[in-house]
């Protein structure tokens, strides 16, 4: 099964229009056809402004295993802890307060 998944360019540092505009081109040529990229300017005046250009990509083999592992550990530990739950609900540890107690009526 493959995803895909986001990534990141940032362009911090540029001087002029033009080679931003060729960084930029560059970027574009480099991507996958079907990548649906995004650019969007990040930042504020206190920490600086970036470029950002997100866009999607497959997933490699590494990330896939990886993903995979977690998602083996996750599920695991989450049907021990379902097993836990049913257990713990399944069983009674203390008498119902009024159990056999008559009731009666005060006016």
């Amino acid at each position: 099964m493959t995803r895909r998944v986001k990534e990141f360019v940032d362009i911090s540092e540029y001087a002029s229009l033009d080679e931003l505009i060729g960084k930029l081109v560059a970027i574009r040529g480099s991507l996958p056809e079907s990548s649906e990229a995004e650019l969007r300017l990040r930042g504020d005046e206190v920490f600086g402004r970036r470029i950002t250009i997100s866009y999607l990509r497959e997933q490699t083999a590494e990330e896939a295993e990886i993903e995979q592992r977690y998602a083996d550990a996750s599920r695991s530990a989450m049907e021990r802890e379902l097993e836990r739950l049913q257990a713990q609900l399944g069983a009674c540890c203390y008498a119902a307060p009024g159990a056999g107690a008559k009731l009666r009526m005060v006016a």
